[in-house]
C-alpha cells in the first residue's frame, strides 16, 4: 500500500489537441517533469478541468500517470484523482473507476449545483461525504474549495464529524485559505484520544491537512499542515519542495530566514499565477515546454502577449531564476 506523503503535490493539467482529444503523451511528460522533482500528481482536480472529462478519459489520464510514475522508477508515489460529481452515486462510481485506473486515493469536493439545498440541510453535505468513503476502494480525502462550489464552504465542525463517522477518509485539501481551520482539524484529529475513539480504516495511513494554496505554506506548517496542493508546482515544482524541505527545519534561525525568503519569492509569483487561472497556466507551460495550450470550450486559452507579460513581470521573473538555480 502506497503511503499519502507529506510534502507538495501538483495538481495536473490536461492536454489536448487541437481537436480537443486528449494528449497522453504530453501529460506523461509533464507528470514526469513534475514528479521527477518530487511532487505528487494529482490527477482531475480543479487544474486538469475534471468537470469537462468523460469517466473514461479521467481513467486514461490516471493509467498514464500510474505509468509514468513506474518509468522514471518511482513505483511508490501515489496517485491521486479527482472524484467529485454533481450526484452521490456518479461520485462513487468515479471513485470506484478511479481505484480499478490505478489511483491510490481519490479526492471528494461538495458537489454545488444545488448548493442551496444542500446548506439549508448540511447534513446531506455530510452524508454525501461518508456515502462516498464507505464506497470507495481506495482511501477518500475530502476537499474543500467554496469558489468552484457555488459557496459551500465546509467548516471544521462538520469535517472533524465527517472524519468521526467515515474512517476510510484519510485527509482533507483547504482550499479556502483558511488556517484557523486547519489548525482546529488537526488539534482534535491528532489527539490520542480522539484516534482512539474514531480509529481510521488504515491507520498506517497518517491523517493530513493540506493547503490549496502555496502562498502561506510556512505558517501553516507551523499548525500542522502536511504540505500544499497548488498550481504554481506546475512551473516551478523543485522551488515548492524546497520550501517544503526548509519548513522542516524551522528550529534553526538560519534555516527560517532561508524560508522566509523563498516563502517571499513563492507567494509573490503565486499571486500572479492564481490571477491567470487554469487557461494562463496552461499557456504558460505552452510557451515553456511546447504542450497544448487549448483548454475545453467554452474555456478559451490566454492571449500569447499576455502570457509573455507574466514572464516578464520581476516577481515572476524571480521565482524562474530561483529554479533554475537549484
Amino acid at each position: 500500500m502506497r503511503l499519502l506523503p507529506t510534502g507538495i503535490y501538483t495538481p495536473l493539467p490536461c492536454f489536448f489537441y487541437e481537436n480537443e482529444e486528449l494528449d497522453l503523451e504530453s501529460f506523461k511528460k509533464h507528470v514526469r517533469f513534475t514528479a521527477g522533482a518530487g511532487t505528487v500528481p494529482v490527477v482531475s482536480g480543479t487544474m486538469g478541468e475534471a468537470v469537462h472529462l468523460s469517466h473514461i478519459e479521467r481513467s486514461q489520464l490516471i493509467t498514464a500517470a500510474r505509468s509514468a510514475l513506474d518509468e522514471i522508477k518511482l513505483s511508490d508515489m501515489p496517485v491521486v484523482a479527482g472524484v467529485g460529481a454533481a450526484s452521490t452515486r456518479e461520485s462513487i462510481e468515479l471513485a470506484k473507476e478511479a481505484a480499478e485506473a490505478g489511483a491510490d486515493f481519490v479526492m471528494v469536493i461538495p458537489p454545488g449545483y444545488y448548493a442551496g439545498a444542500l446548506l439549508s440541510d448540511p447534513s446531506s453535505i455530510k452524508q454525501f461525504f461518508i456515502d462516498i468513503a464507505e464506497a470507495s476502494l481506495v482511501p477518500v480525502m475530502l476537499y474543500n474549495f467554496p469558489a468552484v462550489s457555488n459557496g459551500i464552504d465546509l467548516d471544521s465542525d462538520l469535517i472533524v464529524d465527517v472524519i468521526k463517522n467515515a474512517p476510510n477518509v484519510c485527509g482533507v485539501k483547504l482550499t479556502c485559505a483558511n488556517v484557523g481551520k486547519l489548525t482546529r482539524i488537526m488539534a482534535q484529529v491528532n489527539s490520542p484520544s480522539f484516534q482512539a475513539a474514531y480509529p481510521r480504516k488504515n491507520s498506517e495511513i497518517p491523517f493530513r491537512a493540506i493547503d490549496g494554496f502555496i502562498d502561506f505554506l510556512l505558517p501553516s506548517v507551523a499548525v500542522g499542515s502536511s504540505g500544499a496542493i497548488s498550481g504554481l508546482p506546475n512551473i516551478a515544482p523543485k522551488t515548492c519542495v524546497k520550501l517544503w524541505r526548509l519548513c522542516q527545519f524551522l528550529d534553526d534561525p538560519k534555516t527560517y530566514q532561508e524560508a522566509q525568503k523563498l516563502q517571499n519569492i513563492i507567494s509573490l509569483a503565486d499571486g500572479i499565477a492564481l490571477k491567470i487561472g487554469i487557461t494562463g497556466m496552461k499557456k504558460l507551460l505552452n510557451l515553456r515546454f511546447g504542450y497544448g495550450d487549448k483548454p475545453r470550450r467554452p474555456l478559451t486559452p490566454m492571449t500569447e502577449a499576455k502570457a509573455k507579460s507574466v514572464f516578464e513581470d520581476q516577481f515572476f521573473k524571480n521565482l524562474l531564476n530561483y529554479e533554475a538555480s537549484i
